[in-house]
This record gives C-alpha cells, sequence and structure tokens, in this order.
C-alpha cells in the first residue's frame, strides 16, 4: 500500500477549497507531496460539471454556482454532507477512470455496510444508491494524470435543499441520506476515518498521515 496523507479542513467554502485542490494538484504532479485526501464540508454551493446540458438543472439562482472541470451534471453541496477530494498520482497499471470511479463506488458502499445500510451501484449511472434512492455523487477531474475533485456522501444533508437542482438529471425527490436510510442521527465527524480507511483499502494508498495546515485554517 503506497502512503498517503489526510486534510481535513472541516468547513471551508467551495472556492478556497476548489484553488487548493489545484495547488495540490501541481504540487502531486512535481512530486512534492505524497498523495492526499482532503476531506471537507461546504457552505450551501451547487457546482456544474462539463456536461452540455447541466445549465438546465440548475433550479435556483440564490445558491452560488461554480461551473467547474469535473466530469458529471448540476450537484449540490450543503451542511450535513461529506465531500471528498483524493489528489491521487495513477501510475501506469491504474490509469483506468472507469476503474478508479468503480473503487470511489466501493469504498462508499463499504461505508455504508459499516453502518448497517446495502449501498449499490446502478447501471448507466455514477455513485452510490440504497435502494432507489442516491445517497453519494462522484464527478472527478485528471490532469496528467493526478485526480482531483471526488465525492459528495450525504449523511445528514437537508434533503429538501436538493430542490434547487435536477440532481445529476434527475429529480431531487431521488436523493437520500444516510441519516434517513438508517432512522437515526450519523455524525458526519465520526466517518471520516472510516470514508479514508476505506477508500485507501480501494486505491491502495494509507491516507493516515496528516497533511500539513492548508491555507486559511
Amino acid at each position: 500500500m503506497k502512503p498517503g496523507a489526510l486534510l481535513d479542513l472541516g468547513v471551508r467554502e467551495f472556492g478556497a477549497v476548489w484553488a487548493l485542490q489545484k495547488q495540490l494538484v501541481a504540487q502531486r504532479q512535481a512530486d512534492e507531496i505524497p498523495d492526499t485526501l482532503v476531506l471537507v464540508e461546504h457552505p450551501e454551493v451547487i457546482t456544474l460539471g462539463r456536461r452540455q446540458s447541466s445549465r438546465a438543472n440548475v433550479l435556483s439562482d440564490e445558491i452560488p454556482l461554480f461551473e467547474i472541470e469535473r466530469g458529471g451534471d448540476v450537484t449540490y453541496h450543503g451542511p450535513g454532507q461529506l465531500v471528498g477530494y483524493p489528489i491521487v498520482k495513477l501510475d501506469e497499471p491504474e490509469r483506468d477512470l472507469h476503474l478508479y470511479l468503480r473503487n470511489l463506488e466501493e469504498a462508499l458502499i463499504r461505508v455504508c455496510a459499516e453502518i448497517g445500510l446495502a449501498g449499490a451501484r446502478r447501471d448507466g449511472l455514477t455513485g452510490v444508491w440504497l435502494g432507489e434512492r442516491k445517497v453519494a455523487s462522484i464527478g472527478i477531474a485528471v490532469r496528467r494524470w493526478v485526480t482531483l475533485h471526488g465525492f459528495a456522501l450525504n449523511v445528514s444533508t437537508e434533503l429538501a435543499r436538493f430542490s434547487a437542482i435536477n440532481p445529476c438529471g434527475l429529480d431531487a425527490a431521488v436523493m437520500t441520506s444516510l441519516s434517513e436510510a438508517a432512522g437515526r442521527p450519523i455524525a458526519l465527524d465520526a466517518l471520516k476515518p472510516r470514508v479514508a480507511a476505506h477508500l485507501g483499502d480501494a486505491l491502495g494508498r494509507s491516507f493516515t498521515s496528516p497533511a500539513p495546515p492548508a491555507p486559511g485554517r
């Protein structure tokens, strides 16, 4: 297993973390830092991926909007959602982005299993599902084989806020959270070590060493 670092930002604005991701990608390309998993909770924001039809799925102008370089459609981030950005340099045998996406899904499926929920994939749709409801969204970008962006896991997210968008082109009612599905409160902070461990196992990295504090912390 390759060494890695974990950077827990707590709550941080999306724009600042987007800029930080780009900085970390450049450092990883230059081998100045190890593979790093960034975990963060964002204040309310909508992000728009590269898919051309995405803008039609934004239904509100009351939430800040960022057009970004990841794949996929439109996504809502907000309180109660654990967002993960793996900054990982993919070596030659790992340079299969479909496999990388499946590994992200697998890690989150294992997290669901730990709290007694049966997470699953759905054919033709990226993300993790609990029955007919979607609990995690995934969208990535790659720069010179270093990954950025990642996943958003609804832990205790206020699901009504998804009405601001058609999430990934779907009706907002499809979204769920771990807390809703489990029928009990799930603490976001308590999930962080589990997410880091399962993602590390899925990607063959050990996201255990604390990374240096990010600027502005």
